[in-house]
């Protein structure tokens, strides 16, 4: 546990950024995870309209610096190819 203040203060700030960045890919993952029910589920419309909300969760949790950009670039791409193999 932290003596000083300004450490106290850090450790704050450090597990409210967690809770947050957690909240935001926890969120993100649920959306990718919807588009693979759809495409599993064999129903085409779902899988699409499931990836047209994916894509911006992946690309607002890169914004916020919760993943890097080549993941999620690599994310998008194989969800639409596993979209457009139905």
């Amino acid at each position: 546990m932290p003596n000083i203040t300004s450490a106290k203060k850090r450790a704050r700030q450090s597990e409210n950024r967690r809770q947050h960045n957690k909240h935001i890919r926890s969120g993100m993952r649920t959306t990718v995870k919807n588009v693979l029910y759809a495409i599993e589920a064999g129903d085409k419309e779902k899988a699409v309209a499931a990836y047209k909300e994916a894509v911006p969760a992946i690309d607002s949790s890169v914004n916020k610096g919760i993943i890097h950009k080549n993941k999620a670039a690599r994310s998008k791409s194989r969800l639409n190819a596993k979209v457009q193999a139905m």
